[in-house]
């Protein structure tokens, strides 16, 4: 009798035994398998996918903001222009697909630009809407420019006929259309990414179109997605910059926006330095759009611009659709300024938008911590959040944040300067991210390490990171993907000693996807 109660007493013990280790087995896995990939402040697609922006116009007091999406992902093909509005540029309401795909014989529309037809110059009446789009046509499939017009305020948009208001003039790349006015000029202004090249084109009418000219580039792969805007610069010059997104990966630059400065004649673009500025140096702002601060009576001193944050070598690689059901992330809203530069003369810095501040929900500061060759674990644990530090240095070669951090410090994610290399970075190489074939791991900037200090602008989101330096002299956008748990900050120094001043841990709300 004893031994079958020693028996029953042992086996019992083994069940709870092994009953707790499944429940901290689960535990473990929890948030793996359970959390939610859903950028909390970040706009995304409600579903499916979605890549390229097209640049948000300021009608009637809101933001509307049309972007490629795809609601057959990833078993069918073919874009739609899908609509959102805004009055502040971080809560964003789902309005619906405004142009849908395969609607007229021409395919599906890609990418293009919205405008506000005030004076009634395209004949759809005062104040429509009217859209330039990219669609491959029926002739062959080449890409030529179509247009559509709406007279809801944006909501739906009509087909003004199946012929092209642009040709093709027989190359393989003519694509993405930015449409802007011309005050100066009184006339219409496209732009048009041609492989290597941008075309300049003019109108009256927004249905016939003449060529001007067009601006040449090497090393920067097919270009895409072209801006053209002017802006004021602190001292009072107006200066006109040209945009593309661009390839300069064999050349060791970005594959981001790129940008030159100089003036533009009503024909053509005349750069003053021979070389691009980079409005990011991070892997994933791609597609990047500005566009005009509306309520502002003064357009040139202020602009904002966003980006698809991704890239085409591993767009498909996100845990989002498998846990969320959607695969597509913007940046957030930045302001854009142009200032003065010691190289270039002028250069375009960017920071968030100031209404994120809308979003803090807490604050923790820290003062006045020195370290030599070592690290700091804050006290601060966050999933979500801006993070702000003054760092300065005398002879330490390597400082900066490691975040999203787990307890056995084996999984982070690392901001900071190669002060002997004269570098800025962001490594994602510690944790899950979309490149799988690890070639696109930590990416890296130009920094003067003589200045011995340095601001830094950090946001962290559930699969992304983006870093502003010096008041956002230099930006890094960059996906990755650590596990929800994995919420530790620690700061630090190596090869010597370095000072963390004004440090500031903002935990961001949601605004996702208001209604």
């Amino acid at each position: 009798m004893l031994v079958i109660i020693l028996v029953i007493i042992i086996g019992a013990s083994i069940y709870v035994w092994i009953n707790q280790m499944n429940k901290e087995d689960k535990s473990e896995k929890k948030p793996l398998e359970s959390t939610s990939y859903r950028s909390s402040y970040h706009f995304t697609a409600p579903d499916k996918w979605k890549n390229d922006p097209q640049k948000p116009i300021f009608y009637k007091g809101k933001y509307h903001y049309y972007y490629l999406y795809n609601k057959d992902y990833p078993n069918g093909n073919g874009t739609e222009w899908r609509h959102a509005t805004s009055e502040d540029l971080v809560h964003w309401k789902d309005e619906g697909v405004a142009i849908p795909k395969y609607t007229n014989i021409n395919g599906d529309p890609w990418s293009g630009s919205v405008v506000v037809d005030r004076t009634n110059t395209a004949g759809f009446g005062e104040n429509a809407l009217i859209a330039v789009v990219t669609q491959p046509s029926k002739d062959g499939g080449k890409q030529e420019q179509y247009l559509w017009y709406s007279t809801d305020e944006g909501k739906t948009f009509q087909s003004a006929g199946d012929e092209p208001v642009l040709s093709n003039p027989g190359v393989e790349d003519f694509r993405d259309p930015k449409i802007i006015w011309d005050d100066e000029r009184d006339k219409w202004l496209m732009l048009l990414a041609e492989g290597s090249k941008v075309g300049f084109y003019e109108s009256t009418n927004l249905k016939e179109w003449q060529f001007t000219g067009d601006f040449q580039t090497e090393d920067l792969g097919v270009l895409e997605c072209p801006d053209l805007f002017q802006m004021r610069t602190p001292d009072g010059t107006v200066k006109w910059v040209l945009g593309v997104s661009a390839n300069g990966e064999a050349v060791d630059k970005p594959n981001n926006y790129a940008y030159w400065i100089g003036d533009f004649n009503g024909k053509n673009f005349e750069k003053e330095h021979e070389e691009p500025q980079w409005l990011d140096y991070g892997f994933d702002w791609y597609g990047g759009v500005t566009f005009e601060d509306g309520p502002a009576e003064d357009k040139l001193n202020k602009r904002y611009g966003l980006a698809w944050m991704n890239k085409w070598s591993y767009a498909d690689n996100t845990p989002t659709m498998e846990f969320d059901g959607f695969n597509g992330t913007d940046s957030i809203v930045r302001e854009i300024r142009l200032q003065e530069d010691e190289q270039y003369g002028y250069a375009l810095a960017s920071q968030p938008v100031a209404d994120l501040n809308k979003l803090v929900q807490s604050e923790k500061t820290y003062n006045d911590i020195t370290l030599t060759n070592e690290s700091k674990t804050l006290d601060a644990k966050r999933e979500t959040y801006r993070i702000e530090a003054n760092i300065s240095w005398e002879d330490s070669k390597n400082v900066g944040l490691r975040l999203r951090e787990s307890k056995d410090k084996s999984r982070h994610i690392d901001v900071g300067l190669a002060i002997s290399e004269n570098y800025s970075y962001v490594n994602r190489a510690f944790v899950n991210n979309p490149d799988e074939e690890k070639k696109f791991q930590e990416s890296q900037a130009p920094f003067d390490g003589d200045n011995k200090n340095v601001r830094l602008t950090v946001l962290i989101d559930k699969t992304s990171i983006e870093v502003f330096i010096d008041d956002g002299k230099v930006a890094h956008s960059n996906l990755a993907f650590p596990l929800a748990d994995d919420q530790a900050i620690s700061l630090f120094s190596s090869g010597g000693t370095a000072t963390f001043e004004n440090v500031k841990v903002e935990e961001l709300g949601t605004s996702q996807n208001s209604e």
